[in-house]
């Protein structure tokens, strides 16, 4: 095998896959860090907002990158009301609980998305896409846009985080919620941002996680804990962390079936996880400890 075809057959297909795992991971690790739970609905409300794109491409004919701020702007209304309707009332709750009802909404979501699009496997769109030669690299339109939209969409989130006003506000929830909130944060604000930006992700993420495999409704559940993984690699609240830990989880599994058959993918994000777990709990960034 030369450089090129190692190149193209494992770490192409590991950075697209890792981009896709960033995106879920960041919205996941401002969950955590903001909110102080693991969202275990993250991966289905990312299959909802990848069929709603589907939807959109068959209904009204858009493309599916002209349907992507749309589908953005959906799920994180979605998020919102999930928050209001039903995380709300946990607040003061132990955090264990709005876990545990998280598992719920991932099933009923699964499940509205099932009766609605059936069960299935559907695309985007028909036939085969041949990629183009960049200097012995082969690439597809397809899998550039992944990589683009990762880059502008955590950048952007950064400038945000780091500029405007509100973005402040959620840092300074992250790092101590008693003194943002005894200098007058406004706590349903910063929460409500939360979830608009971790929906937002969601969407992104599975909108490409269909535009590079199938649209199935089990294929949020599936990426589910590589995206957790990826979060606690780079380090729970470090969104560069995430983009980090996305990235090595991606190519971890592509790399993995040169040892494994291709159904133990899952089996490499499983024991990353377990090993920084042990080993370096901060992860790799210095991250908050579960």
């Amino acid at each position: 095998m030369t450089v090129i075809d190692f190149l193209n057959f494992y770490i192409v297909p590991g950075i697209v896959l890792g981009s896709i795992y960033a995106l879920g991971a960041v919205g996941i690790t401002l969950v955590f860090a903001i909110l102080r739970y693991a969202h275990l609905a993250h991966g289905d409300l990312a299959t909802l907002g990848a069929f709603l794109a589907l939807a959109m491409v068959q209904l009204l004919g858009m493309p599916v990158m002209a349907a992507l701020p749309f589908v953005i702007l959906l799920t994180a209304a979605v998020a919102v009301g999930i928050d209001r309707v039903f995380y709300d009332a946990f607040r003061e709750r132990p955090k264990i609980i709005t876990v545990m009802s998280s598992l719920g909404i991932a099933l009923m979501i699964r499940a509205i998305v099932q009766v609605v699009w059936g069960v299935d496997t559907q695309t985007y769109s028909r036939g085969l896409v041949r990629p183009e030669d960049y200097f012995g690299l082969r690439l597809r339109d397809r899998e550039i846009y992944t990589v683009i939209a990762m880059i502008a969409l955590v950048v952007g989130l950064q400038m945000f985080l780091s500029r405007s006003k509100w973005g402040k506000a959620m840092r300074a929830m992250s790092d101590n919620p008693n003194l943002a909130l005894l200098s007058g944060i406004d706590n349903r604000k910063v929460v409500m941002l939360t979830w608009v930006i971790s929906g937002g992700l969601c969407a992104a993420a599975g909108v490409f996680l269909g535009l590079n495999t199938e649209l199935k409704p089990m294929m949020g559940w599936s990426m589910l804990l590589p995206m957790f993984a990826a979060a606690i690699l780079g380090g729970v609240g470090r969104v560069e962390g995430a983009v980090l830990g996305g990235l090595i989880v991606g190519i971890a599994e592509e790399l993995s079936v040169l040892v494994l058959p291709s159904e133990y993918k899952a089996a490499m994000a499983f024991a990353i996880l377990l090993v920084m777990l042990l080993v370096r709990p901060t992860g790799l960034l210095r991250g908050k400890v579960l």
